[in-house]
């Protein structure tokens, strides 16, 4: 059996991309974790100790977001996941990190990359 946790579209105002204007002048990221993680212990208890805290969860992808400098969103992707499958009782965790406003000479409505891992055994 395994229980899955749902982060949706989480927004990061963030310095990231490979052109330099996206370096300096920063830019809206959104990002959607799915963490599947047994969660049989917290409803027995319905103590907070006892779960995966999804403010911890929410305050490290903040974290990230701004303590780093990625040119690419999948190296943004892979850091979150990296950490979060490090810090947090999760078996598997999937991460869509979703770029809307993309220099390019046409139009769409975001870019996204998505990423799924799971814990070493």
């Amino acid at each position: 059996m395994s229980d899955i946790i749902r982060l949706k579209n989480m927004i990061f105002y963030a310095h990231h991309g490979y052109y330099q204007a996206e370096r300096e002048l920063g830019q809206k990221f959104e990002v959607d974790l799915e963490l599947e993680c047994n969660l049989q212990r917290a409803i027995q208890t319905d103590n907070l100790e006892d779960t995966v805290n999804f403010e911890q969860i929410y305050q490290h992808v903040n974290s990230i977001f701004n303590s780093y400098k990625f040119t690419l969103l999948e190296s943004v992707a892979d850091k979150i996941i990296q950490d979060i499958l490090e810090h947090f009782p999760v078996q598997t965790a999937r991460i869509r990190v979703r770029k809307p406003q993309v220099p390019l000479h046409g139009f769409l409505d975001y870019v996204e990359i998505e990423l799924a891992r799971s814990r070493k055994s």
